[in-house]
């Protein structure tokens, strides 16, 4: 059994596509860029910005930009991926892969390294976070202790 075989792989892919086509709604609908800000809540701005990174490509009615279904479930990811710390350019590849590799087994396997990295990264991070809080409180009691101890 390869990791991405695994019940755990096959539960992130599963949600993946239910997530992709839960975005979608209706198959053919179309949203405006304030629609799709409004739904996301994110600002128009925000969404011009992933695509001038080129993360989403919106097609055109006119001067108008359209986005579609999949416009939109891209956006849910780099929305969630950004909320999970991880970096444009690390979304962005994993987003390419899904255009390149029907199979997703690149894309999950890719997705798998970046998610234990950034788990590794948190946990630093906690410990760190930790060991500071446990100073602070320290110096919080000595700070209390040397209070009591003055004359009034």
């Amino acid at each position: 059994m390869t990791t991405t075989d695994s019940p755990a792989m096959t539960a992130l892919h599963q949600r993946h596509q239910r997530e992709m086509a839960e975005a979608g709604g209706q198959a053919n609908a179309l949203y405006s860029v304030s629609q799709l800000a409004r739904q996301l809540g994110v600002t128009a701005r925000t969404i011009r910005f992933y695509e001038d990174k080129g993360l989403i490509n919106p097609s055109r009615a006119g001067t108008t930009r359209v986005y579609t279904p999949r416009d939109r479930a891209r956006l849910m990811l780099i929305l969630r991926g950004k909320r999970l710390g991880f970096s444009l350019r690390e979304i962005k590849d994993y987003l390419d892969l899904y255009d390149i590799d029907p199979t997703q087994h690149t894309q999950v396997r890719q997705l798998l390294t970046g998610v234990r990295k950034r788990i590794a990264k948190l946990q630093e991070q906690r410990a760190a976070l930790e060991q500071s809080l446990a100073e602070l409180a320290d110096i919080e009691r000595q700070a209390e202790a040397a209070l009591q101890q003055r004359p009034k």
